[in-house]
């Protein structure tokens, strides 16, 4: 059996979220996604919605086999518990590879790092951000 996790906002899912997530699936048998909590999201504007709904959404894809929340002062606790074989980064994520494989072996994880292929658009009003979709609709409705 391997375990595979993704991670991730997941604020407003759309086609980028469910390739990184298949992407992710195709890593491995079974598949768990870690919800970052609105309160550690610093990289990025707050998530849209809380941290409960993009939780259940996620879960409630059929590729994925359990979501969970992140923990609230320990990114690495999740994964401590799940005790993945790989760590799958979305194509476009923030994190460097290094320094996750760093912490990983810091803490005795011993586990793969890797990254999910791009999506590319498959016409061209494609949305493939949730901030992208967030603009839009303000452009739109405001």
């Amino acid at each position: 059996m391997r375990r595979v996790i993704a991670q991730g906002t997941f604020d407003i899912l759309h086609p980028g979220h469910v390739h990184y997530l298949s992407d992710a699936a195709a890593m491995g048998d079974e598949l768990h996604v870690i919800v970052a909590r609105a309160a550690n999201v610093t990289h990025k504007p707050r998530p849209i919605l809380s941290d409960q709904q993009r939780r259940d959404m996620v879960a409630a894809l059929d590729v994925v086999d359990e979501a969970h929340l992140g923990h609230p002062d320990d990114i690495f606790v999740p994964i401590e518990e799940i005790a993945p074989d790989v760590i799958v980064l979305g194509y476009d994520q923030h994190h460097e590879e290094a320094a996750i494989e760093s912490a990983l072996e810091e803490r005795g994880i011993d586990c793969e790092v890797a990254r999910a292929t791009p999506r590319d658009p498959t016409h061209d009003d494609e949305l493939l951000s949730s901030g992208r979709i967030i603009d839009r609709i303000v452009e739109r409705r405001c």
